[in-house]
């Protein structure tokens, strides 16, 4: 596709069209850091799952999620190393493609899309069964597939429509939730005298191996934080707005994780109650100081979270879909752009329906959505670690090709590795291990499963690879034409 450029009052030249077709340089960083904070959903951590981290790791979560931050920096960094000299709709995969090759590189793909279409999923269901809670308030008391509709089509219909409309929901929707846990938190701990609450500092009655199995959920948190990598076309100066977003998302998400971790678990020291058996912390901290109306508002923010979160997903998938399938790896529709929305709308319908489809089958099997959500999102993050892993091998090899690698990209590489080691062994485990034991059924059974899938995409590639030999050549050049639009802004 040609591409038409005008000229900015510096004389850049600014393209017109997107090079894929979608809409070209539209979002802000504001925009662009929304998109990775919708996927981390930091707001559902502090709102409803911060008892599943407690239960873990006691009085050292707060130090689960430092660690956690260290080291997913370490991953952003590496990212980074590609975010900032090049950008497209296909993210990691693309990034993988010039780092190991074509074929780590469609496995790359093949895990992104799983882990962004079930943490989709997952968070949908998680919607489904915090609105379903909340309307029963009412007295109405919808099914679960009509919630999960609900959701699933409000996301279609924003990602459909246009990039920009679904970027501002997303920003706009998390970051009131942001800020109002950041202000009912503040409240809270004002309420205690801004105390310091001794037995977390000090980490009392904390193991070692239980900050590492607290790692495995605070991991899980930070999923996504590369979302923003997905928007190359559409970000306003890419080589310098994702790469911010990338590492920004992990700090600042990093930041809230830590101030509402400690004090949700000072103030339920204070209060005597089992912040591992509170549904929603929240909620009832603030019925402790007499706010019971400002935990009602943190609980519609919690929603507004998880369907940000529903939209912030299916975008990144729809793109990953839309540009392999320019490069001959899935159907050639998925890779039309609308005319006048310019969205890679096939692909955003496909995602949105898979994305109802899966939760509701599960649904109709009596499967509760609690559980729909904690088995999709565990699926989902196996799709991540291998993602950040192949992205650690990936860079120092990458900079060596390019003769910009330093001793410094290799230490980060290794420490990346190192770190993501955790959340795999904890999610497969050791058997006979009391640090890493093996998950329980159907818990156990997840890694196999994703063995298949990859087993099944290898398997496809190679299919197509023999059907077609000359489309690994054209989606290797393919790639290579998006790194080289942009080696004039090195």
């Amino acid at each position: 596709m040609s591409t038409e450029f005008n000229f900015n009052a510096d004389r850049k030249r600014v393209p017109v069209q997107s090079f894929h077709g979608l809409k070209s340089h539209c979002l802000s960083f504001g925009e662009v850091l929304a998109q990775s904070f919708a996927v981390i959903a930091p707001t559902t951590i502090a709102a409803s799952n911060i008892g599943l981290i407690v239960a873990l790791s006691g009085n050292g979560t707060w130090l689960s999620m430092v660690i956690g931050l260290i080291g997913l920096v370490f991953v952003s960094i590496n990212i980074n190393q590609f975010a900032s000299r090049s950008a497209s709709p296909g993210s990691l995969y693309s990034y993988i493609v010039k780092g190991l090759g074509p074929t780590a590189g469609v496995i790359c793909g093949w895990c992104l899309v799983l882990a962004y279409l079930f943490t989709a999923m997952s968070v949908l269901c998680g919607f489904a069964n915090l609105s379903g809670a909340f309307i029963g308030h009412l007295g109405v008391h919808p099914s679960s597939i009509t919630l999960l509709a609900l959701g699933a089509g409000i996301a279609w219909y924003a990602g459909y429509r246009d990039i920009q409309l679904s970027a501002v929901a997303m920003l706009w929707l998390e970051g009131l939730s942001i800020a109002l846990i950041s202000i009912l938190c503040f409240i809270i701990w004002a309420h205690h005298g801004f105390a310091i609450d001794l037995a977390q500092l000090s980490l009392k009655d904390v193991k070692p191996g239980s900050i590492g199995s607290g790692l495995v959920l605070v991991m899980f948190a930070f999923s996504g934080f590369e979302s923003a990598t997905t928007l190359g076309d559409e970000a306003k100066s890419p080589l310098k707005t994702i790469p911010r977003a990338v590492l920004g998302s992990v700090i600042l998400a990093g930041l809230f994780f830590i101030y509402t971790t400690y004090v949700e678990v000072f103030a339920f020291h204070r209060s005597g109650a089992d912040i591992t058996h509170a549904e929603e912390p929240l909620t009832y901290l603030s019925q402790q100081i007499g706010l019971g109306w400002l935990g009602e508002l943190v609980t519609l923010g919690a929603l507004a979270s998880f369907f940000a979160c529903v939209l912030g997903s299916i975008n990144p998938a729809a793109r990953i879909f839309f540009l392999m399938a320019r490069h001959g790896l899935f159907h050639a529709k998925l890779g039309n752009a609308h005319v006048a929305n310019k969205t890679p709308h096939i692909a955003v319908t496909m995602s949105s329906f898979l994305t109802f489809l899966v939760p509701a089958v599960m649904s109709m099997f009596n499967i509760k959505l609690f559980d729909s959500m904690g088995y999709l999102g565990a699926i989902a993050s196996f799709g991540f670690v291998t993602v950040y892993i192949l992205m650690a091998i990936a860079a120092p090899i990458y900079l060596y090709r390019i003769n910009q690698l330093h001793r410094r990209d290799i230490v980060c590489s290794l420490l990346s590795i190192a770190f993501m080691f955790i959340p795999l062994l904890g999610s497969i485990g050791i058997p006979g291990s009391t640090l890493f034991p093996v998950p329980e059924a159907p818990y156990n059974l997840f890694p196999y499963m994703f063995l298949v899938y990859l087993a099944v995409a290898c398997g496809w590639f190679i299919f197509q690879r023999a059907r077609s030999p000359k489309m690994v050549k054209k989606m290797v050049k393919a790639i290579d034409a998006i790194h080289t639009r942009f080696d004039d802004d090195q």
